[in-house]
């Protein structure tokens, strides 16, 4: 019997949700999805000792404001970590943009083709690169326009149906979908317990997912953020499912059948809509759950990147003495 990673990947692109070097080149997956989170965590492994080195040096070259340079040297550092996936997968590796600059489309534009170019220098082409973006409204626009360039985009924090419709308007190539995100907060608000068939956010991406095949909608649902192998299992079938190492290796040692949940022709009549700026906000503005995660979530990053560029600070006042 093969086991349940196995069969998920015959009907499910599988993509790691991991800076691991190490697990990347074990498990194999299509695609990498990195965060600050997983940059971070990256970063403070040996594999990528020589790489701050190397970046810290080029950001003792640089002149100007301080916190510009360690700014500067922290990007370097994440397109460092994405470089070094690039090389083991056959797919795409996304890259985000700083999440403090969620509220801003013209900075958040900058940034993207900042790292398209940085990634250039290091021949690697836009092809191999999905530049990620808060599903805010401002950072939908700036994909609206990435995506005109050729630029593919990866749209994360995505918690609601507005979201995704907003999302399929602007035609973004891809929506990262959060499942046990939106667990979490139903758990906490309610108290209850839920099985695989009965979780928010399963239901929430199944929603989404037959929305977008309903209407003939291009843009690719990849499920992200998974508590447990029964949330996956109950999404089997979507198009791609980014997914943690240690859940990985759950299913590569599970050998029980895996049944396919999702199927693109399944799907239910579900009439195409789109929204505007105001409708986006007030829907989002109705659904407590996804205004208080996406809020939370972006929190988090812009955390986890302040801490990298302490860290790089640290690394350049070390490189001065």
């Amino acid at each position: 019997m093969t086991s349940k990673l196995d069969q998920l990947r015959e009907i499910t692109t599988v993509v790691a949700d991991t800076g691991d070097i190490e697990a990347v080149a074990r498990l194999k997956p299509v695609d990498c999805t990195t965060n600050p989170s997983i940059v971070l965590k990256a970063l403070g492994t040996p594999m990528f000792a020589d790489a701050i080195k190397e970046a810290v040096a080029w950001g003792k070259k640089q002149g100007g404001n301080p916190e510009a340079v360690s700014s500067a040297v922290a990007d370097r550092l994440a397109i460092s970590v994405g470089a070094a996936l690039v090389k083991l997968v056959p797919g795409r590796v996304s890259t985000e943009v700083d999440a403090d600059l969620s509220f801003d489309t013209e900075a958040s534009l900058a940034k993207a083709r900042a790292i398209i170019a940085a990634y250039k220098d290091r021949g690697i082409g836009q092809d191999r690169i999905l530049i990620k973006l808060a599903s805010t409204w401002e950072g939908i626009r700036a994909a609206e326009v990435l995506q005109k360039e050729g630029i593919d985009c990866n749209l994360t924090l995505l918690f609601s149906k507005a979201q995704a419709i907003a999302c399929a308007d602007a035609k973004v190539f891809l929506i990262s979908p959060f499942v046990g995100r939106i667990l979490d907060w139903y758990k906490k608000s309610t108290g209850k317990d839920y099985t695989a068939e009965e979780d928010p956010g399963v239901i929430s991406v199944r929603e989404i997912y037959n929305y977008y095949k309903a209407n003939d909608i291009k843009t690719i649902v990849m499920g992200a953020s998974f508590r447990s192998a029964g949330e996956i299992e109950a999404l089997a079938g979507c198009d791609r499912l980014t997914i943690s190492p240690n859940l990985l290796d759950e299913l590569a040692k599970d050998e029980g059948k895996l049944e396919r949940k999702l199927l693109p022709d399944s799907r239910k009549p579900d009439p195409k809509v789109s929204v505007d700026e105001k409708t986006f906000r007030w829907m989002m503005n109705e659904d407590a759950m996804a205004t208080e995660k996406l809020a939370e979530g972006i929190r988090a990053f812009a955390k986890d990147l302040g801490t990298l560029r302490t860290m790089v600070q640290k690394e350049l006042q070390l490189a001065a003495a």
